[in-house]
């Protein structure tokens, strides 16, 4: 009982977590017109990738790790697909600043000066990512509670 209230908690934090940083992020590259913001930036990222990471292997563990209510529980849910789509959607928008951020990593311990100009195209993304953010936890909440569920009921 007591490691699936802390996986839970854990769980939850790591959305919290997850939130700050990418509004940290996206503020920064928003504002982004010199390396002097990078490290702020490269900071909050740091923050994103370590969060979603602790989101990825709580949930897993919770979903499929026998901790919580169970795979089936969960493949019936179509709030569970719902998170799980929004997540694929998530990662897939994080390639392309995730490339960014490593290239303007590599060329400022190189002592050059990266590209900042696809700062606003990265901020924008990182918006995205926040409303669809939203929404997973919107999904979660509702599937906590059963919602989507056919229960027999009227």
């Amino acid at each position: 009982m007591l490691i699936r209230w802390l996986l839970a908690a854990i769980h939850l934090l790591a959305f919290g977590f997850a939130l700050a940083s990418i509004l940290r992020r996206t503020r920064g590259l928003r504002r982004c017109t010199s390396t002097e913001a990078l490290p702020a930036i490269f900071g909050a990222d740091n923050g994103w990738g370590g969060s979603a990471l602790v989101l990825i292997v709580t949930g897993a563990m919770r979903a499929f790790g026998g901790f919580e209510k169970g795979a089936d529980y969960y493949l019936h849910e179509p709030l569970f697909h719902v998170k799980m789509g929004v997540l694929v959607l998530i990662l897939l928008l994080e390639i392309a600043p995730m490339r960014a951020l490593l290239r303007w990593r590599l060329a400022v311990r190189r002592g050059d000066v990266p590209d900042l100009t696809g700062a606003p195209t990265y901020a924008r993304i990182g918006a995205w990512q926040t409303v669809l953010l939203v929404v997973m936890v919107f999904a979660a909440t509702g599937m906590a509670r059963g919602i989507g569920l056919d229960t027999g009921g009227a």
